[in-house]
């Protein structure tokens, strides 16, 4: 029923962290994030796991002495916390100058490397050269090699609630839980020679359109879809909820803007799952297509979606009343907007 469990800092080694942490619902702590009615389950059979192949997402990697301080430069996360061995996946964004999000992504150290030496970066496949641009922008003369892995696929394991049993521990490159939130289980990186059925037990292959469709329901964006490069801000974006940034780590690109907005607490918009009255779909609205209150007043605007499903960037003002768009062919659609408690303070 929840999707999204929320602590605001914790302090691990006199360094503040924001993460996602394993809280079970029964834990009666009061701070897991639930929205106002309930949300899809996650797509799949009781004993049994899903493991979707995410074609669309690609690998990069990134290894050498300097590795920690280049990338510690122009993420919004901090590196140190891939030291921790319990850790071997962060989330982060890449931002511009000015603030707004380029890329979304996913950092794995190595196992045959030091935390700090060599990571694989995940990133979405349609932009893989414009983030290998970037990085060799950045890099000077730093130490490090940058290659991409067109050898090497990204899955999805779902559900999350336990460790997957590897069946042959040596095939899979990195296994580790989704660190944006429990409900999104674990992400396994395997040669494209390796089936998951062969690496993980008890699993099946799923249809990554399902995938996708969970992500929207509990509200979690993924590429430039959902983030449009150099339009995203990471914070309307959610990305404190997501373990996706520090506070105390330093300067990095884009620090400013972010840092301050946070230190301000005033967040007016947030991106939060939709759900659109039948019969019609995402399909049939425009991009950035703006949703309106039933007065005709602007509450935000259509991000992405997939078939009755989306998220939209809304207004927090007007997050609990139902709200309009207007479809390609000049249609009025009602939508219902998803309201997590803490977004909605």
């Amino acid at each position: 029923m929840g999707v999204l469990s929320f602590i605001r800092g914790t302090i691990v080694s006199g360094r503040c962290y924001l993460f996602y942490t394993k809280i079970p619902p029964s834990s009666g702590l009061g701070i897991r994030r639930r929205y106002s009615e309930d949300t899809t389950s996650c797509p799949d059979q009781p004993g049994q796991l899903v493991c979707y192949p995410l074609a669309h997402r690609a690998l990069v990697k990134i290894h050498g002495q300097d590795t920690g301080s280049f990338l510690q430069g122009i993420i919004t996360n901090d590196m140190r916390a891939l030291e921790e061995p319990e850790r071997p996946v962060i989330y982060s964004h890449m931002l511009n100058v000015q603030g707004r999000t380029l890329y979304d992504i996913m950092l794995y150290s190595l196992k045959e490397a030091d935390a700090l030496c060599g990571v694989l970066l995940e990133c979405d496949r349609t932009i893989t050269d414009s983030i290998l641009r970037h990085l060799k922008v950045y890099k000077i003369r730093r130490k490090v090699t940058i290659q991409p892995c067109p050898e090497l696929s990204v899955w999805a394991v779902l559900p999350g609630h336990s460790k997957p049993e590897l069946l042959s521990p040596e095939k899979a490159v990195v296994v580790g839980a989704d660190p944006r939130t429990e409900q999104m289980g674990w992400r396994l990186v395997l040669d494209n020679i390796q089936e998951p059925e062969n690496v993980i037990a008890s699993c099946h292959k799923g249809d990554v359109q399902e995938y996708h469709k969970h992500r929207y329901t509990i509200g979690l964006p993924e590429g430039v879809v959902d983030l449009p490069p150099g339009t995203a801000l990471p914070l309307e974006s959610n990305l404190v909820f997501m373990n996706g940034i520090s506070f105390s780590k330093g300067c990095y690109i884009g620090q400013e803007l972010t840092a301050r907005t946070h230190h301000t607490g005033v967040v007016r918009k947030r991106l939060m799952p939709l759900r659109l009255s039948p019969p019609f779909s995402a399909q049939n609205l425009e991009e950035g297509a703006p949703l309106h209150t039933q007065g005709g007043k602007p509450a935000g605007k259509h991000r992405s979606g997939l078939g009755d499903l989306g998220l939209g960037l809304v207004r927090t003002a007007h997050a609990k009343e139902e709200l309009e768009v207007k479809t390609s062919d000049d249609n009025v659609v009602t939508l219902k907007v998803s309201v997590p408690e803490v977004v909605a303070r």
